[in-house]
C-alpha cells in the first residue's frame, strides 16, 4: 500500500512539473552589449532630487570642490522652498 502512494504521489509530482513547463516556455531577451560595457561612451549622472550638479557630476550634501581655483561647497538654501534646496557656496579660505 505504500508503494502503491509512493508510485501515485511521484507520478502526479512529475505531471504537474510537466504541465507547469509547457505552460512557461522558454523566453529569450536579446539585450544589447553596450547594456554591459561603456565601450566609449560616457555614462550621464542620473537626475538628482538633492545634490548639486557640476559639470555633469551629481553631489551631495556638504561636497567640496575646487572650480577655477574657488573652493565651492555643497550647501542647503535656507532662503527658497522647493524639492532641490542645496546650492554651491564659495568657501571662505
Amino acid at each position: 500500500m505504500t508503494r502503491l502512494l509512493t508510485a501515485l504521489l511521484a507520478l502526479t509530482m512529475s505531471a504537474s512539473v510537466l504541465a507547469d513547463q509547457r505552460l512557461r516556455p522558454d523566453v529569450q531577451v536579446n539585450v544589447p552589449p553596450e547594456v554591459f560595457s561603456n565601450s566609449g561612451n560616457t555614462q550621464q549622472a542620473q537626475p538628482c532630487s538633492q545634490c548639486c550638479i557640476y559639470e555633469n557630476q551629481n553631489y551631495s550634501e556638504g561636497a567640496v570642490i575646487k572650480a577655477e581655483g574657488v573652493l565651492l561647497q555643497c550647501q542647503r538654501d535656507e532662503k527658497t522652498i522647493s524639492t532641490n534646496p542645496l546650492v554651491w557656496r564659495r568657501v571662505r579660505q
